[in-house]
């Protein structure tokens, strides 16, 4: 995939000390203008106990985020195998392999990166990132990690806010999303 394609956002998950947060800025940018400033690109599903953040096209996200709610059903709220199942049908359906988006995914225990071409990413580490941002905010938060005492929610505030003061695509209006 076209890596202009996920140009304008930074989704950010931290995982520490039983918690996990999940950050998104709130900038829509098409081209070079930017057309929006609070959008909402994290947020929970299934009766509040997963938390999903996306980068690329909002539509198709939206799309994959009730896809994974209803995969979620099917599987009484088993994140791994919903992920799974839904990294399946994304690669194989005609329609939805044209989807142009990447999901992170998290409950209480398991974290996900889904992708369009099958991927299903859990991180060495707590900390993954995707969007034009996520390098930033990546090593912000692995350098928080290792070397302070900060809660997920602190860490993903403070990283979001470095990548926010280096791409152009990213912004402060932090949206934080724990379990």
């Amino acid at each position: 995939m076209d890596k202009e394609k996920f140009r304008g956002t930074t989704i950010l998950m931290v995982r520490r000390g039983g918690k996990v947060a999940v950050a998104g800025d709130g900038q829509v940018t098409m081209g070079d203008m930017v057309m929006k400033h609070h959008a909402k690109k994290v947020r929970r599903i299934y009766h509040g106990k997963i938390v999903v953040g996306f980068a690329g096209a909002s539509a198709d996200a939206l799309h994959l985020f009730d896809r994974l709610e209803t995969k979620l059903e099917a599987h009484q709220g088993n994140l791994t195998r919903a992920v799974v199942e839904l990294a399946k049908d994304w690669r194989t359906d005609k329609i939805l392999r044209r989807l142009e988006a990447l999901l992170l995914a998290v409950d209480g225990q398991n974290s996900f990166l889904i992708s369009g071409t099958g991927d299903v990413i859990e991180p060495d580490e707590g900390v993954m990132a995707i969007g034009s941002g996520g390098p930033y905010a990546l090593a912000a938060a692995r350098a928080l990690m290792a070397h302070t005492d900060m809660s997920p929610n602190d860490i993903c505030r403070e990283a979001m806010n470095i990548a926010g003061s280096l791409c152009v695509y990213t912004n402060s209006e932090i949206v934080i999303e724990e379990l």
